[in-house]
């Protein structure tokens, strides 16, 4: 019978070296840092469940890595096995989180928000903040992190595939994945998600690319107000057209 009352295991935490020109930047997302982030969670187990694997197998030691507190408190929340996928996690809730600010550099260009003549009233604050809140929210989600170094020795990136394989590019955003991509165009210019995603298959041809995803969000805004069976009657019209 196990004895429960056995000491705590207590488990060492690796600081990962910084970068001198990144050591006020969050590993994150870039912005100043605010504290250190640990992963996994470094709180002391019983032996007994250390042996039963009440651990979350993780392939790497604990680390401690530098961020802000904003990605520490979204960090906290991600149910992952490796600090890459707890990045990634940090990234879609960014993308969801920042959305209206991404929106600016979809529906505006710097030089429109310059001209718009929105210097009296409501709009004033907006025309002034607007395109600088767009570029800090790119900036956060684009945000890139260094290799991760402990005890000097530079991590082999573990399940990279898994993590990153499905991230996808358009307008100068990087989205974790395609579905981020088509969840947050949907969002913006009420579209039905499911509709753009098959109209975004048939036009790349099984292909993820920009020209083809740029193409299904434009078609797909052309039937904004539209009923399923229009929406259905324009698709075979698409390609039909096609053949």
């Amino acid at each position: 019978m196990p004895n429960h009352s056995e000491k705590p295991v207590t488990t060492s935490v690796v600081i990962t070296e910084t970068p001198f020109d990144k050591r006020c930047c969050c590993w994150f997302c870039g912005e100043p840092r605010d504290g250190d982030f640990i992963f996994p969670s470094p709180k002391p187990l019983s032996s007994y469940e250390e042996n039963n694997y009440l651990r979350p197998s993780c392939p790497h030691p604990v680390l401690s890595i530098p961020s802000c507190s904003e990605c520490q408190r979204i960090a906290k929340k991600a149910q992952v096995a490796n600090i890459w996928a707890v990045n990634s996690y940090v990234k879609k809730q960014l993308l969801t989180h920042y959305s209206n600010d991404l929106a600016i550099g979809i529906n505006w260009s710097q030089e429109e928000l310059a001209t718009s003549e929105f210097e009296q009233g409501n709009f004033a604050g907006f025309a002034r903040s607007a395109w600088f809140m767009y570029e800090v929210a790119k900036g956060r989600v684009n945000y890139v992190g260094w290799p991760l170094v402990a005890n000097g020795i530079e991590l082999a990136v573990i399940n990279y595939e898994d993590v990153l394989i499905d991230t996808f590019s358009f307008d100068g955003v990087s989205y974790p994945s395609l579905p981020d991509a088509i969840k947050h165009y949907a969002a913006i210019f009420f579209l039905d998600e499911a509709y753009l995603f098959s109209v975004f298959q048939y036009l790349g041809e099984s292909a993820i690319n920009e020209k083809a995803f740029a193409k299904a969000v434009r078609f797909c805004r052309l039937l904004v107000n539209a009923t399923p069976h229009e929406r259905k009657r324009a698709f075979e019209d698409l390609i039909a057209r096609a053949e």
